[in-house]
């Protein structure tokens, strides 16, 4: 073995070959998943049925309370995020040593206590700051029950 063979590594004081120095058998393995033809295909395809049957949900009107549409439609909108983040995005527990999935799962909470936290209070200060409403019979305004 040359010189130009060998390598010292200055942090551990071993020896390495020339080989072990540089990765040289051309994978990448960083633990992400690497996007295939196939891949990407299933994912279009997925994401394009995601957005049809909620278009056809809306365009026939499929239910008759509008808020039964909007809870599908949602539900529709929470698995197509799924399908983009596991088939365009590459999120996995494996990428990056599992870290991306936990920065997902913290941005999830920090964004569900900041709605949830957001709606308690405004429903309490409309509760709790509005005045109550006088009784106007001649203009047809009676007070809600509490």
């Amino acid at each position: 073995m040359t010189q130009a063979d060998t390598t010292r590594d200055p942090a551990h004081g071993a020896t390495l070959t020339h080989g072990a120095a540089h990765d040289e058998d051309g994978h990448d393995d960083d633990g992400a998943a690497h996007g295939t033809l196939r891949g990407y295909l299933t994912g279009f395809v997925l994401s394009v049925v995601l957005t049809a049957i909620p278009f056809a949900i809306v365009m026939g009107q499929a239910f008759e309370r509008s808020s039964t549409a909007a809870l599908v439609l949602l539900a529709f909108g929470a698995v197509q995020i799924v399908v983009h983040m596991v088939y365009f995005l590459h999120m996995n527990a494996r990428s990056e040593g599992g870290w991306t999935m936990l920065a997902l799962i913290f941005t999830l909470v920090l964004v569900v206590i900041t709605l949830a936290g957001s709606l308690w209070v405004m429903f309490h200060l409309n509760d709790n700051m509005m005045p109550p409403m006088t009784a106007h019979p001649e203009l047809g305004v009676v007070p809600a029950p509490r």
